[in-house]
């Protein structure tokens, strides 16, 4: 059976390779959904990759997860330290979410080291770069089973 695993990601992610380089890498958003397709396929799950620079369309998609998703993978960016609206949307959500940062955000500005989406994640992964994604996608089939 293959379980299917929505992967979001919020504000700026779209100029992903193209902004900040030293901080968020070289690789595209387009790079990460093509890994995680490709190791979601020997993993047994099916990767939807999805970006946005609204909230509320984030929102909207974590609604429509809970009819069609296993898991939830949420990069929300800026949205991490701001969103309690993200954070009430993936309250409603019943299967495992896992938040990933790019950048190891405890690093950063003091502003960067609190998370609303923290207090819903099954876990957390900041620091590895877009490797992050496919660290999460891992650790989603072990909790997926």
């Amino acid at each position: 059976m293959t379980r299917k695993v929505t992967i979001l990601n919020g504000p700026n992610l779209n100029l992903l390779g193209k902004r900040e380089p030293e901080i968020y890498g070289s690789d595209t958003l387009e790079d990460v959904a093509n890994n995680c397709a490709t190791l979601g396929k020997d993993l047994g799950i099916d990767t939807t990759l999805l970006q946005s620079n609204h909230e509320g369309q984030l929102i909207d998609w974590i609604h429509a997860a809970r009819e069609d998703s296993d898991g939830i993978i949420i990069n929300p960016a800026a949205f991490t330290h701001t969103s309690v609206a993200i954070l009430d949307a993936l309250n409603t959500f019943k299967g495992p979410v896992l938040e990933v940062h790019i950048s190891n955000v405890h690093q950063r500005e003091s502003f960067r080291h609190h998370s609303y989406v923290s207090l819903r994640a099954n876990g957390v992964i900041a620091g590895f770069g877009v490797e992050g994604y496919e660290l999460a996608l891992r650790r989603m089939a072990t909790l997926l089973g």
